[in-house]
């Protein structure tokens, strides 16, 4: 009886799987969204059925602290962005007549991409390097729930701009 169900199952799992690959970007989304509303329809309905409920309460006040949050995170999503997306992000093709684009020895950033990161203009001072680092690094300290790579590129971006400016 096993082995007829798994015969079943594999057929049926083909069939969708082949039926999927010939629908068009637009229909698959929404065929997604369709599965995914379903999907947790039916387990809200098992959970309810099962008495399972206090497992969905849980999970809900487990989040209400990260809703806090929501304003301060949505807050820094340009910067995280900038950092993931690479160096191109935000340079224009006319920008940089006259800026230094040499990259500091031993580093791969240029001190363009370390001004964009502390968010200093070229013309910066030392001062305004240290306290722009000061201001970022408080906001993105792994200790302070930021991330590692962050922390070093803005360590980065500092060192490159005072080794300038020295």
């Amino acid at each position: 009886m096993q082995w007829i169900l798994g015969i079943v199952l594999a057929a049926a799992l083909f069939v969708v799987l082949k039926q999927w690959g010939r629908l068009s970007a637009e229909k698959k989304k929404a065929v997604t969204w369709k599965t995914v509303f379903i999907v947790g329809g039916v387990m809200l309905a098992f959970m309810v059925l099962t008495g399972r409920v206090h497992v969905l309460t849980a999970a809900v006040a487990g989040l209400i602290p990260l809703l806090r949050k929501l304003p301060e995170i949505a807050r820094l999503v340009p910067t995280l962005n900038r950092f993931l997306s690479g160096s191109g992000a935000g340079e224009s093709a006319g920008d940089g007549a006259g800026e230094q684009q040499a990259q500091a020895p031993g580093s791969g950033m240029s001190e363009r991409e370390a001004c964009e990161i502390l968010n200093v203009t070229a013309a910066c001072t030392r001062e305004e390097v240290v306290t722009a680092h000061r201001r970022l690094i408080q906001k993105l300290h792994p200790d302070r729930g930021g991330s590692d790579y962050l922390a070093a590129k803005i360590n980065e971006a500092k060192s490159v701009l005072l080794r300038s400016r020295a």
